[in-house]
């Protein structure tokens, strides 16, 4: 199975160099990417200014994903953005222009850097992350996964990183609009999507304003707006908060500056109770995401990655931070396992860290437990504040995207649900709903097919740990995998929690629970 490059970014602390496995760090949220091609048009280099940084104004980090059908030009508005406000070096945009000129695709420069860069995740090679990021005067935006990718749904769903907005393209050409609208379209699906697993953010990028009849017009704007205005009204989100931009990621319109082919644009504009916001082009449009809460208030969750054996210093478990905050001296407790250790001390990129927050990717040490007690898929929490436990079943709200067949109680695929990949059976079948208001269809349904929604009881074949998509929604959302490829996705609605014994808390964890 390939790994998207954003699943294999791990933090390491400087020894967990000379330890076996080797891989670099590279850090998601926190920025200070190298690299930059100068400020243009809007855009600022990724080199971060050195007072900026002494003043302690770092910019804030956004994860987007980009959606939308197949052909409506995801690929080269994506990289347009990064070629010209990204971490892409001189040198390599060079390389890549003249290697789409000899190959007689230079029309495709922007798509073809998707290209090449998405060539090399699909191999497997970790690039530098900082290519799928790129700079706008408010924030770091990181695309969280190329559109097209083999894995994208399932790398949305348990993806390091959850999207904080969606920008689905839809393309203006004659026919293509509905095409990709159409019921076998990927547009209505890919929103859908991203709504039910918890993007409440949406931008619209009409794109190929330049292929319409007559070129950039206005009436086939318009028509668009008020179609794709239907359409994600139905699904659940409100047009009136989402910003409508025609573009041509192409030709540049509307992209960073505003086209002068469509002067009739007075600008998109944005109702919302956190506050209105209205602009003209595709980047300040990104520049009107409102920044992710970041549930430092909710107990520990932390999946597990990895877990490491250094020389000298024990056991490393690796992984980011979901919700809470992960201290060292904390008493953790590491589920289904039920193992409950202290903290010695948690590093990110080589540095200690007194806490790391949701959002950071940490390395932190763990007395008296082996790399044979814990490993990936676990979840660390904090023992006296809801720690978490094995789930003996769950109930989920599930939507069958693609399955040849018919799915009836007692089908038993994998399950990806944040770190874990684990084989879960359909139970019981309690109902199919529609799956757009979630109102009930029916009772106890016989099978499910392609296309349908319904409350599933699951439950896990191995231990595992999962909680509810309301209280902890990284840990609530799961892809299902059958056949090599994502045939349904979920949202967990409840979840019924194993009855465990007493379970190996070890000395350190006994001291440190003593002297509190």
């Amino acid at each position: 199975m390939v790994s998207c490059a954003v699943d294999n970014v791990l933090p390491f602390p400087p020894r967990i160099r000379s330890g076996g496995r080797r891989a670099r760090a590279v850090d998601l949220r926190r920025g200070g990417v190298g690299g930059g091609v100068g400020a243009r048009a809007g855009c600022v280099g990724l080199r971060q200014h050195p007072l900026a940084k002494a003043m302690g104004k770092e910019k804030i980090h956004i994860n987007i994903v980009v959606i939308g059908h197949v052909d409506s030009g995801k690929s080269t508005t994506t990289g347009h953005l990064i070629y010209k406000c990204g971490g892409i070096d001189k040198r390599t945009i060079e390389k890549f222009e003249k290697e789409a000129a000899e190959m007689g695709k230079g029309s495709f420069k922007y798509a073809w850097v998707l290209d090449k860069l998405k060539a090399e995740r699909e191999r497997g090679i970790t690039i530098d992350i900082s290519l799928w990021k790129f700079e706008t005067s408010k924030y770091y935006i990181t695309i969280i996964d190329a559109p097209g990718h083999r894995d994208f749904i399932k790398n949305m769903i348990t993806g390091t990183s959850q999207a904080d907005c969606a920008v689905l393209i839809v393309a203006a050409g004659v026919g293509e609009f509905e095409a990709g609208i159409s019921k076998n379209g990927q547009t209505r699906e890919h929103a859908l999507l991203a709504y039910t697993l918890g993007v409440k953010q949406l931008i619209v990028g009409v794109n190929k304003m330049d292929s319409t009849e007559p070129p950039y017009s206005q009436k086939r704007y318009e028509e668009i707006v008020k179609e794709v205005s239907t359409y994600i009204k139905k699904i659940g989100y409100n047009p009136d908060t989402v910003a409508f931009v025609p573009i041509s990621g192409w030709h540049g319109d509307n992209m960073l500056e505003a086209s002068s082919n469509m002067t009739w644009f007075k600008g998109w504009k944005i109702n919302r109770k956190e506050g209105n916001a209205n602009g003209v082009t595709l980047l300040e449009a990104l520049d009107s995401i409102l920044p992710p809460q970041r549930p430092t208030e909710k107990p520990l969750r932390l999946p597990l990655q990895d877990v490491y054996k250094i020389g000298g210093i024990g056991t490393v478990p690796v992984g980011r931070v979901e919700t809470g905050i992960l201290k060292p001296g904390m008493v953790v407790t590491f589920a289904p396992v039920n193992v409950t250790t202290e903290v010695k001390s948690v590093e990110m990129h080589h540095e200690a860290l007194t806490e790391a927050m949701p959002g950071d990717n940490v390395g932190f040490n763990v007395k008296n437990v082996s790399v044979k007690d814990v490993r990936r898929g676990n979840v660390a929490g904090d023992s006296k504040n809801d720690p978490p436990m094995e789930a003996a079943n769950f109930t989920s709200q599930v939507i069958i995207l693609n399955h040849p067949g018919q799915i009836a109680a007692g089908y038993a695929p994998v399950l990806d649900c944040h770190t874990a990949h684990i084989a879960c059976k359909f139970a019981e079948l309690k109902e199919k709903i529609d799956r757009r208001s979630g109102k009930k269809l029916e009772d106890n349904p016989k099978s499910l097919k392609s296309g349908d929604a319904a409350i599933v009881e699951m439950i896990p074949g191995k231990p595992m740990c999962v909680e509810s998509f309301s209280e902890y929604p990284p840990l609530g959302r799961f892809a299902v995998r059958d056949m090599r490829q994502t045939v349904a996705v979920g949202v967990i609605k409840a979840v019924e929690r194993k009855a465990t014994g007493a379970g190996k808390v070890t000395k350190s964890a006994q001291k440190a629970q003593k002297s509190r």
